[in-house]
């Protein structure tokens, strides 16, 4: 399966949706990589988590959109 960046992706095992950053070979090992970024609850807030993996252990999802939201301009 390949996957470009904005796609919504999940570990197979399970796990938060993150979203596809990019895609490429990994400089270290020479892999094919997907870079994903995801925001976990830490406290009282939401902290930016980021990862690589191999496209195997990833699958494209639906986004889900949790409610509404707003943005506030001062």
């Amino acid at each position: 399966m390949s996957f470009e960046p904005g796609d919504v992706v999940r570990l197979k095992s399970g796990g938060p949706l993150m979203t596809v950053e990019q895609v490429g070979t990994a400089a270290m090992t020479g892999e094919d990589t997907v870079w994903c970024v995801w925001f976990e609850k830490i406290g009282n807030r939401q902290a930016r988590q980021e990862a690589t993996f191999r496209p195997s252990s990833l699958e494209k999802r639906s986004p889900s959109y949790g409610g509404s939201f707003s943005v506030s301009r001062a």
